[in-house]
């Protein structure tokens, strides 16, 4: 038997104990009653109250004193404060309206295979980086990633870094650009590179759902340095062009 069912248990055998308790105590308290045949004492009356004297005021019964009132302990003390509660942390726009304006970029041309994607984009974003460097060169803005064509085997890209000048002598590969203008869709995906293809899948859905018509062409803005953001934290937006 568990504890509940055993409390419960004794609650409902103490029952008849405590009936026969009280019962006997009301028995002892009562008076006995008068005897058969026998005739109760008549009952003695109140003297009657003695009048008062002419031209006395008949003394009334005083009013109750006021009750007291309870002070609290401490007066000063201030009301507990509601706790604060941290506001919610909003989810990032998908599909949200975008004008993207047009940049002085460094670019590199290049191809990868779906297979080694984010190895070759990586590889990209140092040959730009290397060139920047040795030059002195700052950049002026987020690396990105056009996408120019793909395929089931792979894709054709542009590597993009803003700068604020014109390079010249640059490596076979390089040139400077203008980056993407227009308008154009943003979506935001957080994680690794290879979980791009949810972001993707997301993306297509959206379009389709809004009847929307997109360009031949998407651009990845990396809003955290792909060269020391370790994979998993990375914050890409992407931004797909309309017709």
């Amino acid at each position: 038997m568990n504890r509940p069912r055993l409390f419960r248990h004794l609650a409902i055998a103490m029952i008849p104990v405590a009936m026969s308790l009280g019962l006997s105590t009301v028995l002892a308290q009562t008076p006995p009653a008068t005897p058969p045949g026998a005739t109760a004492p008549p009952a003695t009356p109140a003297p009657p109250a003695a009048p008062a004297p002419p031209g006395t005021a008949t003394p009334t019964t005083p009013a109750p004193p006021p009750a007291e009132v309870q002070t609290p302990a401490n007066p000063t003390a201030e009301a507990p404060k509601p706790a604060v509660t941290a506001p919610a942390q909003t989810a990032d726009p998908f599909g949200e309206e975008f004008t993207l304006t047009p940049k002085t970029v460094l670019t590199l041309r290049n191809t990868a295979t779906w297979d080694t994607a984010f190895e070759t984009l990586i590889d990209s974003f140092k040959s730009l980086a290397a060139v920047l460097d040795k030059r002195g060169v700052k950049a002026a803005g987020n690396m990105m990633i056009v996408y120019t064509s793909t395929d089931d085997n792979g894709f054709s890209f542009l590597a993009e870094v803003p700068v604020d000048q014109e390079l010249k002598d640059l490596p076979k590969n390089m040139s400077m650009g203008k980056s993407p203008e227009g308008k154009a869709l943003k979506f935001v995906h957080r994680g690794s590179y290879d979980n791009m293809d949810n972001t993707y899948e997301a993306i297509t859905n959206h379009l389709d759902d809004k009847k929307l018509e997109a360009k031949d062409t998407f651009i990845e803005e990396y809003m955290t340095d792909p060269l020391k953001t370790e994979e998993d934290n990375l914050v890409i937006n992407v931004y797909v062009p309309l017709k």
